[in-house]
């Protein structure tokens, strides 16, 4: 309460406005029978003068912004003298004027503290006593001063009950979430390691020679894996956005080279929802940040291949692409799924459309709410806790887009981003290469990772891939004729990912290129590492994420001189 921001601020503009009451006040007050107007003359000279004063304290709050306790004090000051004086002159019709005494005492207690409440208190007994000196009035009725005297001590004193009621409140609310995040930062990291490895153990399995009967209970597998990973990475997500720690880093990229990329890392999902997913092609730059328009293109995207099956799915952006993604897969099963991109009011729009049963025009209004799910009597069971188009939403407003949604029942969805900054492509883009497991063969990669399970299975998939791993659980003994350094950030009490990278580094004498991949979350990792240059993955990862990202820095060691 006492640390807002803009307290002090708005403190000063209400007491602008009051000023502007009183005056008001006290010009009507000498129309009114049996009183002079001339005798209250004075107070609205006087407070025209201290609205002047007021605005003065006000621009100086403003120009210089901070706490500055003798400005407060003589805030203070400054009101219980206007008080005092129109009490004085105005005597008796001038009363209500102590209700603005009552007012500057909480109002500065309220907004800055106990300590201040004390202050305002005593200042306010004090002008009382010199109002009683100064006005018969108040002489003639002494029971109404000892009222005025009451609610001068016995407010303020139950406001500070209040207060410090409120102060517990806050710190223990304080405490319980460092707790909570502590709790769920752990949880997600020991959460993480698991479903990782389960993951890279199933494309291990789905790689080897398998019959038809245990290549089904593979990929079932593999499925159920699926939705446990988008579930968790939901609940991640929310998690971030709630802690206010996503922000929007401009880059410049590819729509086309985005929007296949996520497809790509979609197809085993659209297989299983049946669904064709389709991207139109698309050759236009846009500055972005990549990251989070993938998460909301993918959560749009997965609704789609839930409610449009064996239908077309179409897409658009990184974090919010992905959102959108993963919504059309799971809603427009066994339906087509397309992805394009057109120009919209300047600027450039991501659209996915599915073909899937729709969304009821009266649901349109609350689908990007958290936690809400449309759901029919007989309805068929559908992952998700209602959390995808949530993100999307928030999302959209860290990255400063509009988010549409135009839906028939029976006709299918289109989510489109609007808004996207088109931009020049850069003097040099760089062409990607068709990817293929082959470009991979004789990597030599080493594999720092302090998990049994992890460093297994993740050296099992490379090793399938055709890579020749070197692995190693600390930084310890660690092999420096690599072409690529792949490692967890977490090793222990003595080192962590970035030192083995950078040791690794300082043997060979130039920048191989790394990945780390991680349990913790991304932006935690990345303000650690002060600018260097490592690409930085969140676990759980998906084997299609793992080997694009291979393949991205072995392209990048190709092109070192």
């Amino acid at each position: 309460m006492k640390d807002r921001k803009n307290a002090e601020l708005d403190q000063a503009t209400l007491r602008l406005i009051v000023a502007t009451c009183a005056i008001t006040y006290v010009s009507l007050v000498g129309f009114l029978p049996g009183l002079d107007v001339a005798k209250y003359q004075p107070i609205i000279l006087y407070y025209a003068g201290f609205l002047v004063v007021s605005l003065i304290l006000r621009q100086h709050i403003i120009s210089y912004p901070g706490v500055f306790p003798v400005r407060r004090v003589l805030g203070m000051v400054h009101d219980y003298t206007g008080i005092s004086v129109g009490l004085v002159v105005g005597g008796e019709a001038t009363l209500p004027i102590f209700s603005v005494m009552v007012w500057v005492t909480l109002g500065n207690g309220m907004r800055f503290g106990s300590r201040y409440l004390a202050i305002a208190a005593s200042l306010a007994l004090l002008a009382i006593l010199i109002i009683y000196q100064l006005t018969p009035y108040w002489q003639a009725q002494p029971f109404m001063v000892l009222m005025l005297v009451a609610v001068t001590i016995l407010v303020p004193g139950y406001a500070h009950i209040l207060l410090v009621r409120a102060r517990q409140a806050s710190e223990q609310a304080t405490v319980a979430n460092r707790e909570k995040e502590r709790f769920l930062a752990q949880a997600s990291h020991d959460l993480r390691q698991p479903i990782h490895s389960i993951g890279m153990f199933t494309a291990c399995l789905r790689a080897s020679p398998l019959g038809e009967y245990e290549r089904q209970l593979v990929d079932n597998i593999d499925r159920s894996l699926h939705n446990v990973s988008q579930l968790f990475r939901s609940i991640l997500d929310i998690y971030t956005l709630d802690s206010g720690k996503v922000s929007a880093k401009s880059d410049v990229v590819n729509l086309g080279d985005m929007l296949n990329e996520i497809a790509q890392q979609n197809t085993a999902a659209a297989r299983w929802a049946g669904v064709e997913l389709r991207v139109r092609p698309c050759r236009r730059w846009v500055r972005v940040d990549t990251s989070l328009l993938a998460t909301m293109v993918q959560n749009i995207l997965s609704n789609a291949l839930k409610y449009a099956p064996e239908h077309p799915v179409l897409i658009g952006m990184a974090t919010m692409v992905q959102n959108i993604l993963s919504n059309a897969l799971k809603y427009a099963p066994e339906h087509p799924v397309l992805i394009g991109v057109r120009r919209h009011n300047g600027g450039l729009s991501i659209s996915v459309h599915d073909q899937g049963r729709g969304i009821a025009a009266e649901h349109l209004p609350n689908v990007c709410d958290e936690f809400y799910r449309i759901r029919h009597v007989r309805d068929k069971d559908v992952e998700g806790v209602g959390l995808g188009l949530s993100i999307v939403k928030r999302l959209s407003q860290i990255l400063n887009v509009q988010i549409a949604i135009d839906s028939r029942v029976d006709r299918g969805t289109t989510v489109t981003i609007h808004g996207l900054e088109e931009v020049s492509a850069p003097v040099q883009p760089v062409r990607r290469k068709p990817l293929g497991d082959s470009l991979l063969k004789g990597v030599r990669i080493c594999l720092v990772e302090d998990d049994h399970n992890v460093l297994m299975a993740t050296a099992a998939l490379l090793e399938r891939w055709g890579c020749e791993v070197q692995t190693a659980r600390s930084a310890e003994g660690l092999i420096t004729d690599c072409d690529i350094i792949v490692a967890d950030y977490d090793l222990g009490t003595t080192a962590n990912g970035l030192d083995c990278i950078e040791r690794i580094r300082a043997a060979r004498g130039w920048d191989v290129p790394a990945l780390i991949v991680t349990g913790r979350e991304v932006e935690v990792v990345l303000e650690s590492m002060h600018g260097a240059e490592v690409s930085v993955l969140s676990k759980p990862l998906r084997p299609s994420e793992l080997r694009l990202n291979l393949l991205s820095v072995r392209e990048r060691r190709v092109n070192v001189p």
